[in-house]
Formats: structure tokens, C-alpha cells, sequence
């Protein structure tokens, strides 16, 4: 990394190298519950533009800038009624399109309502999600991704929301680094009370796992891999897709059907949106250990602030920087919890938002356990740089390589390859379109380095 690498990688705003690549994608934004027709207007930050959200009489979604074209007064303000978005200031009226439907305070002969349009963007919901299409396209899009975890029916999935005050690739590495788990998360357990078979058998009798990473159709892959039996490794496998998206092994691979997105709401606020499949899913690492009781340190769920209507007032914890994100120092000194944080995703949180909102990528000493971190980076930034010199963004208009995106845990006989193992459990394992026959990845994959 250098100081042009670090700043192309991690700003968003329009016009700078990854904003306009991200903008090429479907971008989830929102919960579909969080717009009632004819509701109250929403603020909504992504990419580092301040919109405006609204869902109309008709049940369409509009997302366009906040600032009416007339004035600039914020459309925020706005009066949503009778199919689309009026303006406090001067009455003027907007449609989900953008395009201004009535001048009422302008004399009927003088009317240019036609002339008059606000920037809006292409909206689309999906199983209980809004997504937002910010591309140049806006009259021909590109087809939604098929990433499985999203095309789970809402019934069949938990969705969840949480703001991190950080850049959108530093509070995406976590993800993709299999490492820190038994330090972060399990530093505390002691391999003897884990059950056989319990999901965090392996991880917490081993703590310094080797890789294997690639490049792939839909971004990078890693291969984690520890010897546990004569002739047996367990494999971990994780993946990033582009632009934004992740899939962790926290699961038995054949049914883990997961994903997270990493929105960028601008240079220094992130939104993560996690799918996690609700009905005959993996089994959780908070299974109880011998002695009966659930991994210390492993709460359920993170305590939120109230909503509130500011632009970065959705989905934010109440563990911040101000109070050290609840740290229990007794907790930590006892050995209790090694972090000393009770939730699994605030001590992700901690971490990577201590390192400030970009953190300075000149002052780390990467490490064997940060190459999928280098990988991902090089490779989203190579994406980002040749689409900017008119290579077309990847997997765009061949959203079906997703479904050949899977991550988990499994054990193999160690004379098989790696990458013949992945194949493998990915042609074998369940999948949410029952029609769709997972693409045999292998093949199409740049060799390993």
C-alpha cells in the first residue's frame, strides 16, 4: 500500500476511483419496512451523497437527492402524498422518476414542470430489502446480483443492521480474516471444554491457521486449513465478491447460506447488512460447552441507540469510542472474555474502528495470516483502476457466477486439493434456487501465488 493506494481504495464520494466503480452495482440500502407508502421521507447517506427515500401512493420506491432542483431547500422536509414528494418551500412535486409533475406556485402559462427534473436514482425491493441502482444506466440497469443469501425468501431469513464508524474495506476485513478468531473471539476457551463436533472444535484447539487464497470470478476466496486427524484437514473457506460483499465460515458449508454487504455511507461510516439463513442453517458457535454454558462473551445482540432522523442516524450501536465499547476490564484481566466486550460483533466493532476512520495503511506490518486482506485490497483496487480506464465492472451482467460463492467449514482427506475440495462441497450443497445448478468454479480460477 501506498498513500494513492490507500486513498482510491477508501473514498467513495463521486467522481474518485472506487465511488464511481461501486455505483456500477445494485447497492441494499435500506429495510423494505423501514418506507411505509405515503410515510414519512427518509434521509438515506450512501456513497457520500445525502438522498432522500420515500415510498409513494402506489407502493414504488423514490430515491433521489435531498435538495429540491428548484431552491435546494431538502426534500427531507418534503410532504409525500398523492404519488410523489412535494416540496415545503414552493409546492413543487416530484415522482419517483425525479421528474417534477407540478409547479403550483408557478403561473399555469409559465409552467416548466417538464424541463424540471431532480436526480433520482433506479430503486428495487427484494425479500424485505430496497436496493438502489446509482450507475450512469438508469434506463437500462444491470440485472440484481444473485447472491444466495439474498434471494432467501423473507420468511427463511434473519436480516440484520449495524452502523461502524469506519471506511467500508477496513470494517470488511474482519471478514475475511480467519486468524483473529481464536484470539478476538475465543482467546478465552480452553479447547478441553469443547465438545466433539461442537463448531468451535477446531478453531480453538488450533489459533494459527495457514491459507490458501485466489483470485475468482466474483472477487478473491481463501482456504484456511489446519491437519486435525491423521490424513484430515479442516477447511475454512471465505469469500469477497465485488463490490462490497463477504461470506464467513462461521457455518457447516453445505447449508451456511450467508452474506454481508459493507455499504459505504461515505469515506467514514459503514452500514452492514448481514443475511443469515433462518430455517435448517448451520449450527451456532454459541452451543453449549461441556460445562452447559454458551461461549463467554457471545450475547445475543448489541444494545442500539433510538433512531433518529440525522443522516447517520440509523442502526447505531451504543458501544462507541467515547466508552471504550463497553469493555469490561475485570472480565478481561480474569480471563473471563479476552476481549473483555460481550458481543461477538461489537468486538469486531472495537477493533476496527479504533484504528480510526481510515487508518493509516503505511504504519501495518502485514503478516502469513493478512494475505487475503493484500489479495482483496489488490484485487478490488485492480477492479476499480481498469474499469476507470473502460474495462467493464466484474460479474455485472453475469450475476449467476454468484451462486458458485459459498462459505463454511468441512473436513477433507488431505490428498485432496484444495481447490478440487471447494468444488466439490459447492456442487453438492444445498442452494436456495432449487433450478440452479452451482457453476463448477475450479476451472475458471487464476492460480493460486
Amino acid at each position: 500500500m501506498n498513500p494513492k493506494d490507500s486513498e482510491d481504495l477508501t473514498h467513495v464520494s463521486p467522481g474518485t476511483v472506487m465511488g464511481n466503480f461501486m455505483r456500477q452495482y445494485w447497492i441494499p440500502a435500506a429495510k423494505s419496512s423501514e418506507l411505509e407508502v405515503d410515510g414519512t421521507p427518509m434521509r438515506l447517506l450512501l456513497l457520500g451523497e445525502k438522498l432522500v427515500a420515500f415510498r409513494d401512493s402506489q407502493g414504488r420506491v423514490g430515491v433521489m437527492d435531498h435538495m429540491c432542483p428548484h431552491r435546494n431547500a431538502s426534500l427531507v422536509l418534503g410532504r409525500n402524498e398523492e404519488g410523489g414528494i412535494r416540496c415545503i418551500y414552493h409546492g413543487w412535486k416530484f415522482d419517483v422518476s425525479g421528474q417534477c409533475v407540478d409547479m403550483p406556485s408557478v403561473p399555469a402559462h409559465l409552467c416548466f414542470k417538464d424541463k424540471v427534473k431532480a436526480q433520482a436514482y433506479r430503486a428495487a425491493d427484494r425479500n424485505g430489502i430496497v436496493w438502489v441502482y446509482m450507475g450512469p444506466n438508469q434506463d437500462a440497469p444491470p440485472p440484481l446480483p444473485m447472491i444466495e443469501a439474498t434471494l432467501l425468501a423473507e420468511q427463511d431469513v434473519d436480516i440484520s443492521f449495524m452502523m461502524r464508524s469506519c471506511n467500508w474495506m477496513q470494517a470488511l476485513e474482519g471478514d475475511i480474516d480467519t486468524s483473529h478468531f481464536g484470539f478476538l473471539h475465543v482467546g478465552h476457551l480452553d479447547p478441553d471444554e469443547v465438545p466433539e463436533g461442537h463448531p468451535l472444535q477446531h478453531t480453538a484447539g488450533e489459533r494459527a491457521p495457514e491459507y490458501h487464497v485466489r483470485d475468482t470470478p466474483w472477487g478473491t476466496t481463501y482456504g484456511a486449513y489446519r491437519e486435525v486427524k491423521p490424513q484430515t484437514t479442516y477447511w475454512r473457506f471465505a469469500n469477497y465478491m465485488f463490490p462490497f460483499f463477504t461470506q464467513t465460515p462461521q457455518g457447516e458449508f453445505p447449508v451456511n447460506i450467508q452474506a454481508r454487504a459493507w455499504v459505504p455511507l461515505d469515506d467514514t461510516h459503514t452500514m452492514m447488512i448481514f443475511w443469515r439463513r433462518r430455517t435448517g442453517g448451520p449450527r451456532s458457535s454459541a452451543e453449549p460447552l461441556k460445562n452447559g454454558k454458551p461461549l463467554a462473551g457471545a450475547r445475543p445482540a448489541p444494545d442500539f441507540h433510538p433512531r433518529d432522523t440525522s443522516w447517520l442516524g440509523r442502526y447505531r450501536v451504543v458501544a462507541e469510542e467515547s466508552n471504550d465499547w463497553l469493555i469490561d476490564r475485570e472480565a478481561q484481566r480474569t480471563k473471563r472474555i479476552y476481549s473483555g466486550i460481550d458481543h461477538i460483533g461489537l468486538q469486531d466493532q472495537a477493533v476496527t474502528e479504533s484504528m480510526g476512520g481510515i487508518t493509516n495503511h503505511m504504519h501495518e506490518n502485514l503478516g502469513p495470516g493478512d494475505v487475503m486482506i493484500a489479495r482483496t485490497r489488490r484485487r478490488a483496487l485492480a477492479a476499480a483502476r481498469a474499469f476507470a480506464a473502460g474495462t467493464p465492472a466484474p460479474g455485472l451482467m453475469e450475476p449467476e457466477v454468484l451462486m458458485g460463492a459459498r462459505s463454511g467449514f468441512f473436513e477433507m482427506p488431505s490428498s485432496v486439493d484444495w481447490q478440487q475440495a471447494y468444488a466439490q462441497k459447492v456442487r453438492t450443497a444445498e442452494r436456495v434456487l432449487k433450478s440452479q445448478a452451482a457453476p463448477a468454479p475450479a476451472p475458471e480460477l487464476a492460480p493460486a501465488k
